[in-house]
């Protein structure tokens, strides 16, 4: 009996050396295919969101049905404020937003291919910023989108516009996609020219006549002004090379703002906070500022300056990564109802006579949108906020943390079937993918 166990136990230890072998492979399998799987989830995200949301006129538009059809208001709708005249729940709401903001996505991919293909559509978003800063007669004013004219625009932008306005331009010479030395200039200075006019007014965003004079300004006491206002006086500094915008910028940082007293600094060094009324989670509007801090904290040589910069990108993140785990409350089969019909809003209508009004119609219109269409709830709390999310904590310069998060992250990129998503708003996804630490 002894002498048949020995014999056998070199055949038994072997055989489990093999299983635990076979079952290390099983793990690194199902790692390697959660990244396969995300992988081909951002090839498609990319592939949708040009086959189906950006426009004729380069600019990403807000939802659309499978076909990539969606109804443009006309000029007398947008001249009489309808549904609102901040256009909120309308296709065309969010254009310079969405561009600026995908503009991150745009260039890190063409870093990393070097495609001519990837630089020209980078190009066609630098392009549509360009064309809605071009509509209406106010200077400073950067137009949402367009009526079906291509020439009148709703009479409010915000400053969730004007910034990420900003940044896509700041993106996009920072990392050098400029292909002459021409175009690196008229950016150049059209970004300058919208920053002046923009102190001119007070550092508040025009807007084209209608309800109210300003929608939005960077001075704030807040998360929702103080990276902004930062980033442009230093984005000004950068490529003026004048001291002026360099004191601007050194006062900014240390003046005491608000109720609280607190500087710009020290709002930056805590990271991103969510708008006040906005609900428990909100990295998509929170993500503004989030590129702002990430601007600040690239172009920053003050060594104590770009410390206090990171540790608010670490706070954002931290913030954000809650938000990753949304996507088991998202089912990418369901069929609940998008409405694609944003008129269902126009029962809330009512002539619009200051910001306070417009803002009121364009909540009960949004409450009205909702309510006849059950999957853009969804897709705005469990898609948009994850996808968002990933992203916000992929802009943290601390890769030993956001490596903590790669397996989360790679969850959201791989979880949703971007060809039946009726909202833009996966589009960061790219963004977090090309961001991305290595696993090591």
């Amino acid at each position: 009996m002894m002498r048949c166990f020995q014999a056998s136990f070199p055949l038994v230890v072997g055989l489990a050396c093999f299983v635990a072998l076979v079952g290390d492979g099983a793990k690194g399998a199902r790692a390697q295919s959660l990244e396969e799987r995300a992988k081909a989830g951002v090839d498609q995200a990319h592939a949708e969101l040009w086959r189906r949301f950006v426009d004729e006129h380069d600019t990403v538009l807000d939802y659309v049905d499978q076909d990539g059809k969606f109804l443009r208001p006309t000029p007398a709708e947008c001249r009489e404020m309808k549904p609102s005249a901040l256009s909120w729940g309308v296709p065309v709401e969010d254009g310079p937003m969405f561009n600026g903001l995908y503009l991150d996505a745009a260039v890190n991919r063409w870093k990393q291919t070097r495609d001519p293909a990837d630089r020209a559509k980078a190009r066609r978003l630098i392009d549509g910023l360009m064309f809605l800063a071009s509509r209406g007669t106010t200077a400073g004013f950067i137009a949402r989108g367009v009526a079906d004219d291509g020439v009148t625009t709703y009479p409010m932008g915000s400053n969730d516009q004007t910034m990420p306005w900003l940044y896509g331009v700041w993106r996009y010479l920072q990392d050098d996609v400029p292909a002459t030395d021409d175009e690196r200039r008229l950016l150049t200075k059209r970004f300058c020219e919208i920053v002046e006019l923009l102190e001119h007014h007070g550092w508040r965003m025009p807007c084209e006549g209608g309800a109210s004079k300003y929608r939005g300004d960077f001075t704030k006491p807040t998360w929702e002004g103080a990276p902004r206002m930062l980033f442009v006086l230093k984005a000004m500094h950068v490529f003026t090379g004048e001291a002026a915008w360099n004191e601007k910028y050194r006062a900014a940082l240390t003046e005491k703002i608000g109720k609280a007293q607190t500087t710009r600094l020290a709002i930056c060094r805590t990271g991103m906070v969510f708008d006040p009324g906005q609900g428990p989670r909100h990295s998509w509007t929170g993500s503004v500022g989030v590129t702002a801090l990430r601007a600040l904290w690239e172009m920053e040589t003050d060594l104590k300056l770009k410390s206090a910069y990171a540790a608010g990108l670490r706070g954002s993140a931290e913030l954000s990564a809650k938000s990753l785990t949304l996507i088991d409350k998202f089912d990418v089969n369901g069929t609940d109802v998008f409405n694609h019909d944003w008129h269902v809003m126009m029962p809330s209508w009512k002539p619009q006579r200051s910001e306070q009004d417009a803002v009121e119609v364009a909540n009960s219109g949004l409450r009205l949108q909702h309510k006849a269409s059950p999957r853009l709830h969804l897709e705005k709390d469990y898609m948009r906020e994850p996808c968002f999310a990933a992203w916000v904590v992929t802009l943290c310069p601390d890769e030993a943390y956001v490596r903590t998060e790669r397996e989360a992250i790679l969850k959201v990129l791989a979880h949703y079937r971007y060809d039946r998503l009726n909202l833009s708003q996966f589009f960061p996804v790219e963004a977090a993918w090309f961001r991305l630490p290595s696993k090591e």
